[in-house]
């Protein structure tokens, strides 16, 4: 079995901001990051950041203790159209089959794609930035989008373009054990001088690829060393995935 922990998200590289998560309940919001400005869409096909608006908006109702900063969307963002990718509600997930994404070509059934973002907390805690799992796919196939027939181009950020890559690789996910977390599950600490998985998560998990369980950065996702371990460790947490973007 393979195992990878890919950073998914806006995020301060990619969109300036980092969207919002209650660190008391782990009640978080989904916000993919920026297509580039000059991206063109299939039909229909467009997935516009106003779209989060309602569901901002929804979450402050229910966090009305909440700073009021961490909540509304930017309004750079507002003309712009998000990568919405994972697709947590059709469990797609494309990368670019090059550096980044190279490994999940290989990918096949009953393979693990871990997403972590780092989330921005509405009230005080322990860190800046909450990095956190928020959902996870267990794979039911991996195809190149050029063998991606025009009736599926809606499932993924990849295929919904106008221009399309033919060897993005494109992971399907098995609905049955695969979606977002309703509850993100914290995993990082601020550590030297970056964050990086916990010592304990570590262990746990039997490690990782990454230097110290690095996480803020990386080129390329790292591993997870031991894929049964880790995913022990995460059916012990009793996740709660669901085939949605946002709640």
């Amino acid at each position: 079995m393979n195992a990878v922990l890919v950073r998914v998200a806006i995020d301060q590289a990619f969109g300036a901001w980092n969207a919002p998560v209650d660190p008391k309940t782990l009640e978080f919001l989904y916000v993919p990051i920026p297509e580039g400005p000059n991206v063109a869409f299939q039909a229909g096909m467009a997935t516009p950041y106003t779209m989060l608006k309602p569901v901002l908006a929804r979450f402050a109702a229910h966090h009305s203790e909440a700073r009021s900063d961490s909540l509304g969307l930017p309004e750079k963002l507002s003309g712009r159209a998000m990568h919405l990718d994972p697709d947590f509600e059709r469990l797609t997930y494309g990368d670019n089959g090059l550096r980044r994404g190279r490994d999940l070509a290989n990918y096949g059934t009953g393979d693990v794609v871990a997403f972590f973002a780092g989330l921005r907390p509405i009230r005080p805690c322990a860190h800046r930035l909450v990095y956190a799992l928020i959902g996870l796919y267990r794979v039911a196939e991996c195809v190149r989008l050029r063998n991606v027939p025009r009736s599926r181009w809606a499932e993924n950020a990849h295929t919904r373009r106008l221009d399309h890559a033919p060897d993005d690789v494109i992971v399907r996910a098995d609905p049955a054990s695969s979606g977002r977390l309703r509850r993100c599950i914290p995993i990082g600490e601020w550590r030297n001088r970056s964050y990086r998985v916990r010592h304990d998560l570590l262990d746990a998990w039997g490690g990782l690829s990454a230097n110290d369980g690095y996480i803020q950065r990386s080129a390329v996702p790292p591993r997870i060393a031991n894929p049964d371990r880790f995913l022990q460790w995460f059916e012990a947490q009793r996740p709660e995935l669901v085939a949605a973007n946002n709640p």
